[in-house]
């Protein structure tokens, strides 16, 4: 709002220094700092009510060190992530932009998924929390909606490169007379096409699976985006999820996988940076380098309260759209099939609770008795059991999820 009331006042008045609102990286930097602010001045608020309604985590007792000393710490800290990532947005966002308000629908639409399972759990004192069924539906239902503006809305296209003197090529000159760079791009390439690691050109398309122009080609192609947008969201959601165990632990590994997102985003987003790479460039993209600044701020700043030892945790409410963000953001700048690398602590903690309970079932019907693999899952636990100290998992944990965001930018160049 801050940014649209900027430029209109600006366009009536000539307002000396309004032009920085039309940098990415003022409005970036601007968003990262009050999400940091955010999260840490009224964070600190949000805990005193939490303790105050006795808002706090009920632990089980599964032999952990240190674990039941946890009990009673305030939870549902996740509306501050939230709320930090929310009103930057809102501020130095371009709202017009079509990438932005999907990402704040996201964030709503997940964000209030994971408050309603905290919520039964914490008020209705019911520790399943939200039937499953209604999270796969809500889930599924977000995955139709991007699945659909990512197919057929006219304001989301991919500019794809092609040789000089094609016909209806867009030519773009930058630089001075004595560097001159050429970028050819086409009208519009594939609403449907994505990044993929390690092939040549590094491009996939999901229209592949339905090779044709009929209509019924294109709803084929739109069922298999959506059922592979349903399952992105729902693995790393489950996934962040599942890693939001320890302090720290979920929020460290995710600002990671954010501030990969957002150097992806401005590299897509930028018609210069993505003929250098020789990369897919995504119009009106660049956008989102904001949102990620500001999801950057807000995990940052939830870290400060919750680190080792925990005052606040983030509950459902943050990790359940934590994790949808993410594969949301990944999906709208076309680099969803990267996240089984950037994403790998997320799938290799998922990976560990499904083999140990598959593994269990499987000996239980044959031995008659069930044998583990891991000692107890998620992966975080069974490094918890053998000793090690918490704060030093977690450190861990995020030092491989930093390599593994490196190994994911690396991606872009090898082919």
């Amino acid at each position: 709002m801050l940014y649209h009331l900027i430029q209109w006042l600006d366009a009536r008045y000539d307002i000396p220094g309004a032009g920085l609102f039309q940098y990415l990286s003022f409005r970036a930097a601007m968003g990262i700092i009050l999400a940091l602010l955010i999260g840490m001045i009224f964070g600190r608020k949000v805990i005193d009510i939490l303790r105050r309604k006795q808002i706090g985590e009920d632990i089980r007792e599964l032999g952990l060190q240190g674990q039941m000393e946890k009990k009673g710490t305030p939870t549902m800290g996740g509306v501050v992530i939230l709320g930090s990532v929310l009103i930057p947005i809102l501020l130095f966002g371009d709202l017009t932009n079509i990438y932005i308000r999907l990402m704040i629908l996201s964030t709503l639409w997940l964000g209030t998924i994971g408050f309603l399972d905290d919520y039964i759990k914490v008020f209705r004192k019911n520790k399943g929390g939200l039937q499953g069924r209604f999270k796969i539906f809500g889930q599924v239902g977000l995955g139709i909606i991007v699945g659909t503006f990512m197919c057929f809305n006219p304001n989301i296209i991919v500019k794809e490169k092609v040789e000089p003197g094609t016909l209806n090529a867009e030519v773009r000159v930058t630089g001075g007379e004595s560097d001159r760079r050429t970028v050819y791009l086409s009208d519009e390439g594939s609403k449907t096409k994505t990044t993929i690691p390690f092939v040549k050109n590094n491009e996939f398309d999901y229209h592949w699976f339905a090779p044709g122009d009929s209509r019924t080609s294109d709803m084929i192609t739109w069922i298999i985006y959506i059922l592979a947008a349903t399952f992105i969201i729902t693995a790393v959601s489950n996934g962040a999820n599942l890693t939001d165990g320890l302090d720290g632990l979920s929020a460290g590994v995710s600002a990671s996988i954010v501030a990969a997102l957002g150097i992806l985003a401005y590299l897509g987003g930028n018609v210069i940076y993505a003929d250098y790479l020789n990369i897919m460039y995504i119009p009106a993209s660049g956008e989102l380098v904001v949102f990620a600044a500001a999801f950057l701020g807000a995990l940052i700043g939830f870290i400060w309260y919750n680190c080792f030892p925990a005052q606040v945790f983030m509950g459902d409410t943050g990790s359940l759209a934590i994790g949808g963000m993410i594969a949301v953001f990944a999906l709208l700048i076309r680099k969803e099939l990267l996240l089984p690398i950037l994403c790998g602590v997320f799938l290799v903690e998922g990976l560990s609770v499904i083999i140990q309970v598959s593994y269990f079932k499987y000996t239980k019907r044959k031995y008659g008795e069930g044998r583990r693999i891991f000692l107890m899952s998620p992966l975080h636990h069974h490094y918890q059991i053998k000793g090690y100290p918490e704060a030093k998992i977690t450190v861990r944990f995020w030092i491989i999820q930093l390599l593994l965001a490196a190994i994911t930018l690396v991606t872009l160049k090898i082919r």
